[in-house]
C-alpha cells in the first residue's frame, strides 16, 4: 500500500469511527428524551390521581357522593 492508499484507509477508518460516536451520541440522545417523557407522564398521572382524590374528599365533605 503507498502512502496515498495509507492516508485515504486511514481517513475511511477515522470517518467511520465519527459516525459510530455520532450514532452513539444520538442513541444517548433519545434515550434521555424517552426516559424524560416517561418521567413526565408518571408526574402528570400522579397530579391527576391526587387531583381526583382532592375531588373525591370535597364530595364525600359535602355530601355530594351520595
Amino acid at each position: 500500500m503507498n502512502n496515498s492508499q495509507n492516508a485515504s484507509y486511514q481517513a475511511g477508518q477515522a470517518k467511520g469511527q465519527v459516525q459510530e460516536k455520532g450514532n452513539q451520541m444520538m442513541g444517548r440522545a433519545a434515550n434521555a428524551a424517552q426516559s424524560a417523557k416517561e418521567s413526565l407522564q408518571e408526574a402528570g398521572q400522579q397530579v391527576q390521581a391526587k387531583a381526583q382524590g382532592a375531588a373525591d374528599a370535597i364530595k364525600n365533605a359535602t355530601g355530594l357522593n351520595k
